[in-house]
């Protein structure tokens, strides 16, 4: 077995071993679990069962996982995108009166598409044409967002109708387990104790059991509901429908970028790049996530994307692409023990992601100031990330910038023809769309 683990993935190659990617594939799956039922939760308010959403969630995020692990051997999870689901839900269907049927035929054409443009290397030339000072500022960005997250979801940073954002009040027990939770795994890494996240989030969780926080399950194995009532219902009658397009780009305009600055900003983090600033397997990579995006929409969920918790595995010593083997793994397993994932609370993940995005804003350390054509467009994109919650604001805003900056300062032939291209595109968006 470890001769084959070894041939597949490479591991002394990359520098790691069967233990630390085992272990940081299951970091990586504690961090991302919450999907499992989250997903379901937001799309049942599209008219979808449930059960079958919880079925479909597990299946296309482990499938597209295992494509990242064997196709690009990276230590990158991908499930249906977070933020993407709500705009189906809640823009789509319920804003807009289009069918789910509709809907995911949308996804499924959108889906074609990242096939169509990664097979042409499109893709691929937008991932490697970034310069390298917004490389660092979408990585560190989605540090920031990964924290920002971390505190909402540990309930410390809550909604201020005055000034947008506040702190809670702190006395409450989730928020002291929250906070308990980061000391332990600071700890644990500052004694370089390996899978100290992990260790960190199991602690959490059995200190919300013993407190009544969160409550054991009354059986363990569960058999999944059955996905027959979503899959393969894509309607496609409405492709004629000028909205049915609108809805199309809407959905590639956010995967195609949260993808990129996904997989930038981890690869980046893990010292994947080449010494151009490049990512080796590329291609690979963005062909995982577009298949994975047509499998979801037959299987009858949204957008399947890269995931930002992904650096949480990354953080523990994930390499390869055993690491996402293990990931999406798991989300198979989960569907028959969804009772003992449901166990693990917010307040002992929420921890780990403020712990990842500081790792990850490390590398602003990286960044020349002294052109300030280079740093303040990497700190625009760094800054929009988590104030627009949104990854893929964050890099239009970078590009643009960057581009506008060398122009008007006399360095444009610094500035790639993809550069251009993409400047164009996201100002013609803006004013048009």
């Amino acid at each position: 077995m470890s001769s084959f683990l070894e041939k597949q993935f490479r591991l002394k190659e990359a520098g790691t071993d069967v233990r630390t990617e085992v272990l940081a594939g299951i970091t990586t799956f504690m961090t991302m679990a919450y999907i499992i039922f989250v997903n379901p939760s937001i799309l049942q308010n599209a008219g979808m069962p449930f059960g079958a959403l919880m079925t479909a969630t597990c299946v296309s995020s482990a499938l597209a996982t295992f494509l990242m692990a064997f196709m690009a051997n990276y230590p990158i999870a991908l499930a249906p995108g977070m933020g993407l689901n709500a705009f189906f839900a809640f823009g789509v269907v319920l804003g807009m009166g289009i069918s789910w049927q509709v809907a995911l035929a949308a996804v499924f054409v959108e889906g074609i598409l990242f096939v169509l443009l990664t097979l042409t290397k499109v893709r691929e030339t937008v991932v490697n044409e970034f310069p390298q000072s917004l490389k660092i500022g979408i990585s560190t960005g989605i540090g920031l967002f990964i924290t920002f997250i971390g505190l909402q979801n540990a309930g410390i940073i809550v909604k201020n109708d005055a000034v947008l954002v506040g702190v809670a009040n702190l006395r409450s027990v989730e928020i002291v387990l929250a906070m308990v939770g980061f000391v332990i795994m600071a700890s644990l890494e500052a004694k370089k104790v390996k899978g100290a996240i992990l260790w960190g989030i199991l602690i959490v969780t059995g200190l919300a059991v013993t407190l009544g926080v969160t409550k054991m399950p009354d059986g363990v194995i569960s058999m999944p509901p059955s996905v027959m009532p979503i899959f393969g219902k894509m309607d496609f009658s409405a492709i004629a429908n000028p909205n049915f397009w609108i809805v199309l780009f809407s959905f590639f305009f956010v995967d195609f970028f949260d993808t990129v600055g996904t997989l930038v900003g981890v690869t980046n983090r893990a010292g994947m790049l080449d010494s151009r600033g490049r990512l080796p397997k590329a291609k690979e990579a963005l062909m995982a996530d577009a298949i994975g995006t047509v499998a979801g929409a037959v299987l009858g969920t949204s957008t399947v994307t890269s995931y930002v918790e992904s650096a949480s595995g990354v953080e523990q010593g994930g390499r390869t692409g055993l690491t996402a083997f293990v990931t999406g793994s798991l989300l198979l397993l989960a569907l028959f023990f969804s009772p003992i994932v449901a166990i693990v609370p917010a307040c002992a993940t929420a921890p780990a992601l403020v712990l990842v995005g500081i790792f990850m804003m490390s590398s602003l350390k990286e960044l020349d100031f002294s052109d300030w054509t280079d740093a303040a467009p990497a700190c625009v994109a760094f800054f929009t990330m988590p104030f627009a919650y949104s990854i893929a604001h964050g890099i239009e805003f970078g590009i643009v910038t960057y581009t506008v900056l060398k122009v008007v300062t006399g360095k444009a032939k610094d500035v790639s023809p993809i550069m251009y291209g993409l400047t164009v595109l996201f100002i013609a968006k803006e004013m048009f769309f």
